[in-house]
């Protein structure tokens, strides 16, 4: 379970330079807040932080942006970018937002975003919650505005169900599968390059197949 509530951890994300205080002040402005005009991605859901510094590690010339409602989940990312910048792992690439998913399209311009990653986001299981599930097909539809037109979408979740939806969305939302796997962890080419998760990484151990999608308009 995710803590929601550690005193003090929004002031400390008030204060952290990785954070975007006033991100609804960015559409269009993401390249100039990098410095470079790189390709920008996003993680929804982004957790502790773990994959997108990987990521940022892997690839300084991306420039990553962490999305996460909970600010005490978030402050578990901040402060591991601290640690790495005092440990002389310093990455530029990296930002982070506080924010709710479904303001998305406040923040990022039209095609504005090369990538979205979705990596084991909330299931919402009961139907009258579907819309709220990230890969739901209102979700898509904000995606459809940020990405530029061959821009990717990633999905991985653990949850077969979850995923069977996911996969009618995109289907009746128009989405081409690049590429769909019900096993990840199976298939040698897919995982050559992947980047796990902490949740991945735990399911995974557990014998939990990792489903995945890439999907594009």
């Amino acid at each position: 379970m995710r803590l929601r509530n550690i005193t003090g951890s929004r002031e400390v994300i008030g204060r952290s330079r990785y954070v975007i205080q006033e991100p609804e002040q960015y559409p269009g402005k993401w390249k100039e807040e990098f410095g470079n005009c790189h390709p920008v991605y996003a993680e929804i859901g982004m957790g502790k932080g773990r994959f997108l510094t990987d990521m940022a590690r892997s690839h300084p010339d991306i420039n990553f942006v962490g999305i996460e409602k909970y600010s005490s989940v978030l402050l578990r990312a901040v402060q591991k970018m601290e640690t790495l910048e005092a440990s002389g792992d310093f990455l530029p690439n990296v930002r982070f937002i506080r924010m709710e998913a479904e303001d998305i399209t406040k923040v990022f311009g039209e095609g504005e975003l090369d990538r979205i990653y979705l990596n084991f986001s909330d299931p919402w299981p009961k139907e009258r919650h579907a819309k709220r599930r990230l890969p739901s097909r209102q979700f898509l539809e904000r995606y459809d505005r940020v990405l530029k037109r061959d821009g990717v979408i990633e999905f991985k979740t653990d949850n077969r169900a979850l995923f069977d939806f996911a996969v009618d969305e995109c289907r009746a939302a128009g989405w081409k599968a690049l590429e769909l796997t019900y096993d990840l962890h199976a298939d040698e080419r897919l995982c050559r390059e992947n980047v796990m998760t902490e949740y991945e990484e735990r399911f995974s151990a557990q014998g939990n197949p990792i489903c995945k999608y890439m999907v594009c308009r």
